[in-house]
Formats: C-alpha cells, structure tokens, sequence
C-alpha cells in the first residue's frame, strides 16, 4: 500500500484520539474498545457476502462519522464514542492494508489483495 495513504489514515487515526480526548472516558475504555468492531467478522461465519456486508458495516468511515455526528447532536457522549472507536478503528486497519471487503473473500480489499 502507497505510504501516502498510510500516513493519511495515521492522521485520521490520531484525529480519533484527540477526539476521545475530548470525551469524559478513561483512557482505558479506548483501548479495550478499539478491536470490538472486528466482531463483525463473525458474519463470515454466514458467507463471504454476509462477511463482507457486515464487517464494511463496521468499518465504513462515513457511517462513524454519521454515529458521532448523532452522539454530538443529541448530547450523547455514548454514542459519540461509538462513532470515534468504529472511525479510529477503520483507520488503523487501513494503516496496515485491511480495507472495506469485496463478496469475493476476506482478503479481497478495496485497498488490494491482503497478503500481496
């Protein structure tokens, strides 16, 4: 993967950070909560078009920032970090080449085979 795109999603990774920072959760709850969108893995447990609908359910950029959008609109800093793990968390995947997934299979990517 282009290191361009790398230092780009590092960027995104660290703007999640400081937006947690602005937040009134324990550091802690950022990093036993930064691996739980990868529970949508286990829609490959139906099939690769299951899998794939479900894990880009979690790690689609916009849809987080529509969660924190909401959380920020209704005072709710629940929701909020919601959005901030599924945003900070998408952009740490695609810092190490995970992208949004093709019905194909799991290591078909938006971004590339993973692997290659």
């Amino acid at each position: 993967m282009n290191t361009i795109i790398k230092l780009e999603e590092t960027a995104l990774f660290i703007l999640g950070i400081f937006l947690f920072n602005r937040l009134h959760f324990d550091w802690w709850w950022f990093l036993v909560l930064i691996l739980a969108p990868d529970l949508s893995m286990l829609g490959y447990l139906f099939g690769n078009k299951a899998g794939a609908f479900f894990y880009n359910l979690f790690h689609h950029k916009g849809i987080a920032l529509l969660i924190y959008a909401l959380g920020y609109y209704l005072s709710s800093e629940v929701i909020q970090l919601a959005g901030i793990i599924l945003f900070s968390h998408s952009a740490m995947d695609r810092i190490f080449g995970y992208g949004l997934k093709y019905e194909k299979g799991f290591k078909y990517t938006h971004l590339g085979e993973i692997g290659k």
